[in-house]
């Protein structure tokens, strides 16, 4: 009952809320004004006009304002250039605002306010550092205000170093573009290494290896760099030439980087260098000399700090893992986790993890010993796996991880089937199902939030975007003034100030173009994640309830057959389940599964063959996963399984060119009509959505790639028996 009354409770006040907003936003208007000094009538841009109902803008090159408010509002415009001054609206009329003793910025005075001026933007720049890792909002509000602080009095320096911290709260959120878009902008107004190196890491982050290349190379030339600064320009270009595929570049650059490391006792990068190097000889199957630096890079990590230890302990687990070193994995996994419980111990903030968010990669208690159950589990140690893996699902559960939990769950119900203990295998098994489908919930909430964090992103840019265009047309403007003394026909300096305004339009007019296409592109990404995550449960569920009809007959090893086979199925599905396209051998794998399940089921009701034509470069072809099988399921379930006659199913591959290929999915069943004739009420109250998921995977992908795919589902005889379904898929170009 109080639960009923919490979600009434929390209705209304939503309720109350958007009524609120509603009466506030039906009663706002635009107050338009400008700010100027008294004494010569100067107009006064840079200031800053904030409302007490949340409004916010900033006065342009000529003083004027545009801002939405109410009635009652208090608009507030600060300077620091003169004392605030405060308007009480009590109408829509424009607001001019005279501000005595105001000066113009090319006097000498100006000099004084420059200094107040950089006080305070590097006070608001401290305040975004601090706040970077803990709340984007606030950061880049701090960075905004220090960019709108400085205004035309920045010097060169004081912008750059702005320009540099905003970039670096982008990287950190891993919105690459804006944080490379932010250093270029930084080191236009003035060079420094320090920013070239955070562009060099931006471009590896953003995967750009070939423009990340050109940075360090030029960082390489320089003269008079720190030895830091020359470890880091090696380690890039390791990194670099490691995207690049060129390991012999790697491993060369990689040991630069180290013998200026050693040479100079940069410990840090010791260990990193070190680890880095196993790495690409592991790549390329040098295990003896992969050894010898994971080695050194375990011993060295012991120096440094707890945490780096344990991350070094896990990679080279995972390296032995990968060799199939089972008990070299499993010891050195219990070290680390002995390591990680002492850590949490000895900490008052208790690490759930490495890292802050929960990802695939993040190092916790509960990954550890998932993987240590695991080890167990290659080695068919299944009395030893089982405590680790109950160990693993409860912590994960506690800390709400649903990876590891989901992950765990299935390693224990396999477990458990290995030991032929069938009962416990199912139970852990619709566990496994059930914390599936909450995964799926919060992956949705997810892209959710990923997309008001977009809208969030893309608004701040645009406010700084603005600022910096007024910063420019400040600068413009200063220029103008002093040569404009100089100049004996004032016509120029309007000529030069449209030629200008033109140019800051068209300029605008692009980036405004080229931020509604990418805006689109992400738009397209998150349909196809939610999509997806829609056509996974369903077919989850139908494939289910195969298995419980084997089980209501009673036909316990045709169940375990049944079941086995399935979660062969299932493990490939989820593992494709999150990419766009796979190779078209994968989808036909897949689909021979899944059609060999159906028909153990139905062997009396259908018969099937799949045919592919030899000419066919298969391993050319990407489809999207998931793609065929509602239809194949339709033909059985809906064509062939009313059929009074077995039937028979024929699934065809054949080449219309070089560069396309024909699938074909043919059954004699009894035709669409009919199916649809012989559905209970119950089952025509129930809508699939997988068709129509299906056909909007394929509008949104062929908005992407160009017409990649094509479909057309007809009856196969003139009497209305039978369905054909025929796609057309296109070789990537």
């Amino acid at each position: 009952m109080r639960k009923y009354q919490g979600i009434l409770l929390i209705f209304f006040l939503s309720c109350f809320v958007s009524f609120s907003q509603g009466i506030q936003s039906e009663y706002s208007f635009d107050i338009k004004g400008t700010v100027k000094g008294k004494e010569n009538r100067e107009a006064i841009s840079g200031v800053t006009v904030t409302t007490t109902s949340g409004g916010y803008t900033v006065t342009n090159g000529l003083g004027e304002f545009k801002i939405k408010a109410i009635i009652g509002d208090l608009i507030q415009f600060e300077s620091v250039e003169f004392q605030t001054v405060s308007h009480r609206v009590k109408s829509s009329e424009d607001v001019d605002v005279l501000v005595e003793g105001y000066e113009p910025f090319y006097n000498t005075n100006s000099k004084s306010n420059s200094k107040r001026s950089s006080v305070q933007s590097q006070s608001y720049l401290d305040s975004a550092i601090y706040y970077k890792k803990t709340d984007f909002k606030k950061s880049i509000d701090f960075v905004t205000k220090a960019i709108s602080q400085l205004g035309r009095n920045g010097n060169k320096t004081e912008i750059a170093n702005s320009y540099t911290v905003l970039g670096e709260i982008y990287q950190y959120y891993k919105q690459y573009d804006l944080a490379i878009s932010s250093y270029k902008e930084a080191l236009l107004s003035e060079k420094s290494t320090k920013t070239e190196l955070l562009l060099g890491k931006s471009y590896l982050l953003n995967k750009s290896y070939k423009n990340a290349e050109t940075i360090f190379l030029s960082i390489q030339k320089k003269s008079g760099i720190s030895a830091y600064e020359k470890t880091q320009v090696y380690e890039g270009l390791g990194d670099v030439y490691i995207g690049l595929n060129n390991t012999t570049k790697s491993i060369e650059n990689y040991n630069q980087g180290l013998s200026i490391a050693q040479k100079n006792s940069i410990k840090s990068k010791i260990t990193d260098l070190n680890s880095k190097i196993a790495d690409v000889f592991a790549s390329i199957n040098k295990v003896e000399e992969a050894k010898a630096y994971y080695d050194n890079s375990l011993e060295l990590s012991k120096k440094e700090t707890p945490q780096r230890a344990v991350q070094e302990k896990e990679k080279v687990a995972d390296f032995y893992n990968r060799n199939n070193e089972y008990d070299k994995e499993i010891s050195l996994r219990k070290k680390s986790l002995k390591d990680f419980q002492e850590l949490s111990q000895n900490t008052s903030r208790v690490p759930k993890s490495t890292n802050q968010t929960i990802t695939s990669d993040s190092i916790s208690t509960q990954r550890i010993k998932y993987k240590i159950g695991n080890a167990l589990l290659s080695q068919e140690k299944y009395a030893e796996a089982i405590p680790f893996l109950e160990e693993s699902i409860k912590e994960a559960g506690d800390d709400n991880d649903l990876l590891v939990q989901k992950d765990a769950t299935r390693k224990l119900s396999e477990v458990y089937e290995y030991q032929g203990d069938f009962t416990k295998a199912f139970e852990t098994y619709q566990k496994y199902v059930a914390v599936v489908d909450t995964l799926y919930v919060r992956k949705e909430q997810e892209l959710s939030q990923a997309a008001r964090f977009n809208r969030e992103i893309a608004l701040k840019q645009s406010r700084i975007a603005g600022l910096e265009k007024e910063r420019e047309l400040y600068q413009s403007k200063f220029d103008l003034a002093l040569t404009s003394e100089q100049l004996v026909d004032r016509q120029k300096w309007l000529i030069y100030s449209l030629i200008f305004g033109m140019l800051l339009l068209g300029l605008t007019a692009y980036f405004f173009y080229r931020s509604n296409k990418q805006q689109k592109l992400a738009n397209n990404l998150l349909a196809l994640k939610s999509l997806r995550s829609q056509m996974n449960p369903h077919f989850i569920f139908n494939a289910l309830n195969s298995v419980n009809n084997f089980i209501a007959k009673s036909d316990e090893r045709s169940a375990n057959r049944y079941l086995t086979e399935f979660s062969t199925l299932m493990r490939a599905v989820l593992e494709n389940s999150e990419e766009d396209f796979i190779p078209l051998t994968k989808e036909l794998e897949l689909l021979e599964l899944y059609t060999k399940l159906e028909h153990s089921r139905f062997p009396e009701k259908f018969d099937y063959e799949i045919t592919l034509d030899e000419h066919i470069d298969v391993d050319a072809y990407q489809i999207p996963p998931m793609l065929l099988q509602p239809y194949i399921e339709n033909a059985i379930w809906h064509g062939l399984r009313y059929k009074d006659e077995k039937g028979f199913l024929k699934i065809d591959i054949k080449e219309i060119n070089k560069n396309s290929i024909e699938i074909s999915i043919a059954d004699n069943g009894v035709g669409r009509k009919k199916s649809a004739a012989l559905k209970t009420s119950n089952q025509k109250k129930q809508k699939s959505k997988g068709m129509g998921n299906i056909k909007k995977r394929i509008d949104i992908l062929n908005d992407m790639y160009k017409d990649k795919l094509a479909i057309c589902i007809t009856d196969n005889d003139e009497d209305g028996t039978g369905t054909k379904v025929v796609f057309n898929l296109k070789k990537d170009q």
